[in-house]
């Protein structure tokens, strides 16, 4: 049973990495994947091998030849597709029927992709569905000067193309800033838009509270439209770095049962097929989950999710390749996902709770670190996951709570 199967992973960061983990986990297997390049998270690893490197592989004609010609390597063998990227979802959902056949998959329909990538018709499903939202507009290059916020300071500052964002330079540069005034958000527009980026901005009311009011869910529906894994994280940690502002650093699985009937309803409602993933924030001022963002696969730290006894690649798996009926499965198990040593959870945790949580967790031994594996290590990978623990120390300390336009 643990070779009739081949997972082919799109992308090369830590969430394949955490795929991967979960598929040789589960399975024994070593995962292949085809991405733009290799990153630090899956180089060197004896459980996933970057086996393509395309740099155009986010255009769909070089998407579609590169993941045909790669199938040949592998004749007669079944081969599972895993998207683990934003780009890569949406140029499976749009090639869906060029590579069925070759690959195995579920995915959902160009039609649902359009209505939840387009800002303005996401909102207006998930507000059919009772979910809230941070108050938000958009301004754009020619009219960004002018713009008037529907909210009061501060303000966050996000960009609407992140590929385009991704390829601009300018001092200071962040993932995401928060203005905290009229001032640092007139200055901070000026910095982007006097760089090579030229598309809409994204402004958000902020939502107040430390990083552990942040919650993020991972579900799995299965090709039936049924949801078949719901999954809760309530975060410890954010990463604090220019280019990591946002992304999960140590998570502690939670429960809600209220948030999964709603995420479930929504899900089943819409019609969904396979990976979502949610960002939101408690607001302490009303007492709801306010929804930033719903990715279209496993988020980039879903890894918790496997780390709690829920394998995230055992359903993808028992769905698409083994049939099995499957019924709803609600994660309860806690432990504390963490990319980042024990020492910075207990200096920058602000919430005096969720440090004594995370604290009980670790002496219990259910710390887990997703880049660290016992039956991944080599030479090369033990010292460079030594570097990289290192350098949040670093890290944290020069960037702790800055989200302005300074270093």
């Amino acid at each position: 049973m643990a070779n009739d199967f081949l997972p082919v992973l799109l992308g090369s960061d830590i969430n394949v990495y955490g795929m991967a983990r979960s598929f040789h986990e589960a399975y024994g297997i070593k995962s292949v994947a085809v991405g733009k390049g290799i990153l630090p998270a899956t180089a060197n690893s004896e459980i996933v091998k970057v086996e393509k490197v395309e740099p155009r592989l986010e255009e769909d004609e070089v998407f579609v030849s590169t993941l045909l010609e790669f199938a040949k390597r592998y004749k007669g063998q079944r081969l599972l597709l895993v998207p683990c990227g934003d780009n890569y979802i949406k140029m499976l959902v749009r090639n869906q029927d060029k590579l069925r056949g070759t690959y195995e998959f579920e995915c959902i329909s160009e039609e649902l992709l359009m209505k939840l990538s387009i800002k303005e018709s996401f909102y207006q499903v998930c507000t059919e569905h009772g979910f809230s939202f941070p108050k938000t507009t958009t301004c754009s290059y020619e009219n960004y000067k002018t713009v008037e916020l529907p909210f009061d300071f501060p303000c966050i500052i996000k960009p609407s193309n992140s590929v385009a964002y991704w390829n601009c330079s300018f001092p200071h540069k962040k993932k995401v800033f928060v203005a905290q005034n009229k001032e640092e958000y007139d200055a901070i527009l000026d910095a982007i838009y006097g760089s090579s980026y030229k598309d809409h901005l994204i402004l958000q009311e902020y939502i107040p509270g430390d990083d552990s009011r942040m919650r993020v869910m991972n579900c799995y529906c299965g090709k039936d439209k049924k949801v078949k894994l719901v999954a809760l994280g309530n975060a410890v940690l954010e990463e604090h770095s220019p280019e990591g502002i946002g992304s999960y650093a140590a998570i502690i699985n939670g429960y809600d049962e209220k948030l999964n009937k709603m995420m479930i309803d929504f899900l089943e409602g819409i019609g969904y097929v396979g990976f979502a993933n949610f960002d939101m924030k408690y607001d302490e001022r009303d007492g709801k989950y306010k929804l930033f963002e719903m990715n279209l696969r496993q988020g980039r730290s879903s890894y918790f999710v496997t780390a709690a006894g829920y394998n995230i690649a055992k359903w993808l798996a028992d769905d698409i390749i083994y049939n099995k009926p499957m019924g709803l499965t609600v994660a309860t198990n806690k432990v504390l996902y963490s990319i980042i040593p024990k020492q910075i959870i207990y200096k920058y945790t602000q919430d005096e709770k969720v440090k004594e949580e995370a604290r009980k967790l670790i002496k219990e031994g259910k710390m887990i670190n997703s880049y660290y594996y016992e039956k991944d290590k080599n030479l090369k990978r033990t010292i460079k996951f030594a570097k990289n623990q290192f350098h949040y120390f670093q890290k944290y300390k020069r960037y702790f709570g800055n989200k302005s336009l300074k270093d």
